[in-house]
């Protein structure tokens, strides 16, 4: 038996017929029988059909291939390649290595799924980093071991952060944070301020350095009870020995700014700095009758001279959001302090309070909870009680609302007055990268290491991994919520618009292609979903390997972060 299939053209058309025929011999000739018309198969079907007919064997794809292991591979492609890119095991060390190759491992793990050296050990199995990067079979001390051959790096590695992303005339951010440690053996674990809002914990303090477009170059660990202006000195001699850098301006938090660290920075020569006043030097200039909040109703910003301030340009702003926004919250902190000192007045009038001492104890229990305790007067006898707003004061305060004062040294032929508020609003992009090491993208904190040498490394790693994805972020900003092109503004003192195609992605959860729009976690797991198949043929030992096939958002991403579409 066999298939016969014949064509034959009628009225414009082909008309195809598959037919199952049987040869046989009658009388010395050979005849055919058609016994069955196949045509209302499929042709795959048909052709099933004719091979079985010819000889062929076939089995059932279940019986024919093995899986023998499916792992997801899409996140981990993105991540190395745009390591590839960055240039990021070269920028470790020159020379290949096991602790090279471990380093970049816990790297990249910690942008795909931040965890602890034991959970990283887990997770490099559960995904083809491992595959990829020939680190198969690590354990946690081999991690460790890599952790301390990554710390004794470290100033190399920030050297060549330095070369490649700063040079003279560069704006340089710093800004610091601490976070808190489980345990009481680190040596650098002390209590101090806690940004992390866990009073009492012991943490660490850690000094972040990035260039204008907020790239990590530098991070250094400090006790936990170090305050912010006692690491700025650390940096000013990192900046101009360590990386040899020449003319810079070094833009730091108001916190930071001491006249000892102002000498440091002088003595140092070719940095400049811009940072700002404290709300009581404000004030002061108000009472000299330097900043009067009057010239403001015009103009939102401009620039004045302080003998106290010799040698330095001081840019006066008013950003009226702002002062909204204090004056809004100063009166709704006021009428809460009130809520708590009405009924304590009311126990004194009703007479079951009485004595100064007993009623001095009960106000100082609240007044100042709210902390505008200086805006009341407060009167206390034996047997009274009042309280009144003390409102010349208030306006006062009010009238320098929303006023804020930059302070630099970097002369207006340089940088104009609108261009030193723009840099000192740079600041924000080392704000951003404290929230993602924070946060669950790279999980810094709680630190759980106990010898002084691996806090810093941990706190380095985190480092290199937020470089990389900061990267990463860039490259994927049209699908995920961030603004693709943020627009300079004509006005820096004004409330920032955002572009018409960015408010349009923010209200359809789209971007301009028509993919959906996503979190960086969120297309970390989307692209997780692209996974690498093993199959085994049935009965040997060959195998070969097959990755899921793309959607379009995967392949875009895919394709953003620098990997060749037709790549499998």
């Amino acid at each position: 038996m066999h298939v016969v299939t014949t064509r034959r053209q009628g009225k414009g058309e082909e008309y195809v017929a598959h037919l199952l025929r049987r040869s046989y011999r009658e009388g010395g000739k050979v005849k055919k029988e058609t016994l069955a018309n196949l045509s209302q198969l499929p042709d795959d079907l048909v052709e099933l059909i004719r091979r079985r007919l010819r000889g062929e064997q076939f089995l059932p794809a279940a019986d024919a291939f093995e899986l023998e292991r499916s792992l997801p591979h899409g996140h981990v492609a993105c991540v190395l390649v745009m390591a590839r890119r960055l240039g990021l095991a070269r920028l470790l060390e020159r020379a290949p290595s096991a602790e090279r190759e471990l380093a970049l491992a816990m790297i990249c793990q910690r942008v795909l799924a931040p965890g602890s050296k034991l959970a990283c050990t887990r997770r490099l199995a559960q995904s083809t980093l491992a595959e990829e990067l020939d680190v198969e079979g690590a354990d946690r001390d081999d991690l460790y071991a890599a952790m301390d051959w990554l710390g004794a790096r470290q100033e190399a590695i920030e050297g060549r952060l330095a070369r490649r992303h700063l040079a003279g005339g560069s704006l340089v951010l710093y800004d610091v944070s601490s976070s808190y440690l489980e345990g009481r053996c680190c040596p650098l674990a002390r209590r101090g301020y806690s940004r992390d809002r866990r009073r009492g914990s012991l943490q660490v303090v850690y000094g972040l350095l990035c260039d204008r477009e907020g790239r990590p170059v530098a991070v250094e660990v400090f006790d936990g009870s170090v305050h912010d202006d006692k690491t700025l000195l650390a940096q000013v001699e990192k900046l101009g020995r360590r990386f040899g850098l020449g003319r810079i301006v070094l833009v730091v938090d108001r916190g930071m700014v001491t006249e000892a660290n102002l000498d440091a920075i002088r003595d140092e020569g070719g940095i400049a700095w811009i940072s700002a006043l404290k709300a009581p030097a404000v004030k002061k200039l108000a009472r000299k009758q330097l900043i009067q909040p009057s010239l403001f109703d015009e103009l939102n910003l401009g620039e004045v001279g302080s003998d106290d301030y010799p040698g330095e340009r001081l840019v006066v702003c008013r950003n009226p959001l702002v002062a909204a926004e204090r004056r809004r919250t100063r009166d709704d902190l006021l009428a809460a302090t009130e809520q708590l000192l009405a009924p304590i007045k009311a126990r004194v009038a009703a007479g079951t309070l009485h004595g100064a001492a007993a009623i001095g104890l009960a106000v100082g229990a609240v007044a100042n909870t709210r902390k505008v305790k200086k805006h009341f007067q407060l009167e206390i006898e034996d047997d009274r009680f009042t309280y009144q707003r003390k409102q010349e004061q208030i306006a006062a305060e009010a009238a320098l609302d929303g006023i804020y004062v930059l302070r630099t040294s970097v002369p207006s032929e340089e940088l104009s007055a609108g261009d030193i508020v723009r840099s000192y609003e740079q600041l924000a992009h080392a704000e951003r990268a404290f929230r993602t090491l924070k946060g669950p993208e790279l999980e810094l904190r709680p630190i759980h290491h106990r010898l002084e040498a691996r806090v810093r490394a941990h706190v380095f790693l985190c480092m290199l991994a937020y470089y990389l994805e900061w990267h990463l972020r860039e490259a994927w900003a049209e699908l995920l919520f961030d603004d693709e092109r943020p627009p300079l503004r004509a006005d820096p003192v004004a409330k920032a618009e955002r572009p018409p195609e960015a408010k349009r992605k923010a209200a359809s959860k789209r971007t301009t292609r028509g993919e959906v729009c996503h979190s960086f976690p969120s297309l970390i797991a989307e692209l997780a979903l692209l996974v690498r198949d093993t199959n085994r043929i049935t009965g040997t030992n060959a195998t070969f390997e097959k990755v899921t096939r793309r959607n379009p958002l995967q392949a875009r991403a895919l394709q953003l972060a620098g990997l060749d579409p037709e790549r499998p």
